[in-house]
């Protein structure tokens, strides 16, 4: 039987928003969100942006990794491709900083959980990975947040309203107790793009 049973939804956040090292623009829209992968498949997540389009915010019904007796190993690793579609003046940059997550997890002794996060812009090879590792026995919510150092920092290109890439992926690993089981899940990702954390501007020089 599926770990589902046990499953009572919570939430992973990530939050995105401006920094001390410049204004922000005087405007900042999110022109649109797609999605693919095996934890997001067509259908399965329900998205909203706000009237202002300043904030956003994706619900997740299969995103969600398993590993145990019985369990194939293919439900072990599960990914989602999301491309968030911004629009800002010309002369600006943007990066992430901080991303903060809310979940559930639960892992027997032995069973390790991960969640991990590439961010690039469309068109550029250098991407930045924000990565937490949960170790078993654990059963609870769970919120944490990953800040990224100033030199893993992969800014926009200037003069270019290039698209922000976050190719997520959640996986969990029996291989060390095979008669252990594990879940992890991710149900939502909000983003935001003013007043909590996340996003670096700068002017282009």
């Amino acid at each position: 039987m599926k770990l589902l049973s046990k499953l009572a939804f919570s939430a992973a956040a990530l939050f995105l928003s401006t920094s001390a090292m410049a204004a922000q623009p005087p405007w900042v829209t999110i022109q649109g969100i797609t999605y693919a992968g095996t934890g997001c498949p067509a259908g399965s997540v329900s998205q909203n942006i706000s009237n202002d389009y300043k904030a956003f915010t994706l619900l997740f019904d299969e995103y969600v990794v398993e590993a145990g007796p019985g369990v194939s190993r293919r439900e072990g690793r599960k990914a989602c491709q999301i491309n968030v579609d911004m629009q800002f003046p010309q002369g600006w940059s943007y990066s992430i900083m901080d991303v903060d997550y809310r979940g559930y997890v639960s892992l027997d002794r032995g069973v390790t959980g991960v969640a991990q996060s590439d961010y690039y812009f469309q068109g550029q090879r250098g991407s930045a990975r924000l990565s937490t590792t949960f170790r078993g026995p654990i059963d609870q919510d769970y919120e944490y947040r990953d800040s990224l150092g100033i030199s893993a920092v992969v800014w926009s290109p200037c003069g270019a309203s290039r698209s922000l890439n976050m190719k997520t992926q959640i996986r969990v690993d029996n291989n060390r107790a095979r008669r252990g089981t594990g879940l992890l899940t991710v149900d939502s990702v909000d983003g935001q793009l003013e007043q909590v954390y996340g996003i670096q501007w700068r002017r282009c020089r």
